[in-house]
């Protein structure tokens, strides 16, 4: 599968890394639900991508992401661009959601005091499936892919740091070891995106007993914790699966080792 990367790669570094960066950093504080800071991410993101979608209608980049003065007006103009090469998600869609994400950024008390609503998961939802749609979206017009495919190429973006799962690129251990053997499973495919092996989880948990290791596996796939195909051996993280994973960080402080 190819790498976000390079997908984007027609957009200039100075762009796309900002880009990659930023959304990393919303799906991680997300996950640690630390709201504010993801809120905030998602007013930087905007002005990232409004950059992007600027210089892709102009033909001509800018060398790093700028904030128009005026950022409503700045995606509104976006509407007004005639040019066959640009995309009606780049002209209508995008520019029109923008503006809601940097909303939630300016008014709802994040990025400014005085607002009537404080951080809060429901914003930090909104700001994160907006953020999603919308790379998604650069992924399947700058690379020529379907949705599903684009989905997966941002998906394996969502990859998840979490300080108690230890890795040097190849293995990964939980430092905690005193965590249940399903606590272990879920930490290692939480952030193992998109999937990972039963035989790779086995081999990072060193779990003595490889019989009730399948058995909890499959207990967490009948519970709908993981989507796990024997046929081919690959486990990954479901919705309940990846709400379990966030519970246990906050309330076992997994965040701080």
């Amino acid at each position: 599968m190819i790498t976000a990367a390079q997908a984007l790669s027609a957009v200039p570094s100075g762009l796309r890394d900002p880009l990659i960066s930023e959304y990393q950093s919303i799906v991680q504080n997300f996950l640690e639900h630390r709201w504010l800071p993801s809120e905030l991410s998602g007013g930087r993101f905007s002005e990232i991508v409004y950059t992007i979608l600027d210089g892709h209608a102009k033909k001509s980049y800018a060398a790093a992401p700028s904030k128009p003065s005026n950022f409503v007006e700045a995606c509104r103009k976006l509407e007004s661009n005639t040019q066959p090469h640009i995309p009606r998600s780049f002209k209508i869609l995008i520019p029109r959601i923008m503006p809601a994400l940097y909303e939630i950024r300016n008014n709802r008390n994040v990025g400014h005091v005085g607002g009537d609503v404080d951080p809060n998961h429901m914003d930090s939802v909104a700001v994160l499936s907006m953020c999603n749609w919308m790379m998604a979206e650069l992924v399947r017009v700058f690379h020529g892919l379907t949705v599903a495919e684009a989905q997966k190429v941002v998906d394996a973006l969502a990859e998840v740091r979490i300080p108690v799962v230890w890795s040097d690129g190849g293995v990964k251990r939980i430092l905690r070891p005193e965590l249940k053997l399903q606590e272990q499973i879920l930490l290692l495919i939480a952030v193992s995106v998109p999937d990972v092996s039963s035989k790779q989880l086995a081999e990072w948990i060193e779990y003595d007993d490889p019989k009730y290791f399948m058995r909890t596996l499959r207990a967490l796939h009948t519970k709908r914790f993981v989507e796990f195909t024997e046929t081919t051996d690959r486990v990954k993280i479901l919705p309940p699966g990846a709400k379990f994973v966030q519970d246990l960080v906050r309330k076992k402080n997994l965040s701080n080792i």
